[in-house]
């Protein structure tokens, strides 16, 4: 699942500007921050190019099999 939300850091925490799918509900997520000094259409464009990237990666990625070892 990718899903890019808003927050505001306040002592330290991140307060989200939406609430979370329950399907997350006791797992880890990895988290991007990019600052807000930014013009919205900027980051507008790099959320464009983020998405662009994950569909790349999800049709290009594959599960080795776990017999598999490096």
């Amino acid at each position: 699942m990718v899903k890019i939300v808003q927050a505001t850091c306040t002592n330290g925490e991140l307060i989200l500007s939406e609430k979370l799918n329950s399907e997350l509900e006791g797992k880890t997520v990895q988290i991007m921050i990019f600052e807000s000094t930014e013009s919205n259409k900027t980051i507008d464009s790099r959320e464009s190019k983020i998405q662009h990237f994950l569909e790349r990666v999800k049709n290009y990625s594959f599960k080795l099999p776990t017999e598999y070892t490096a």
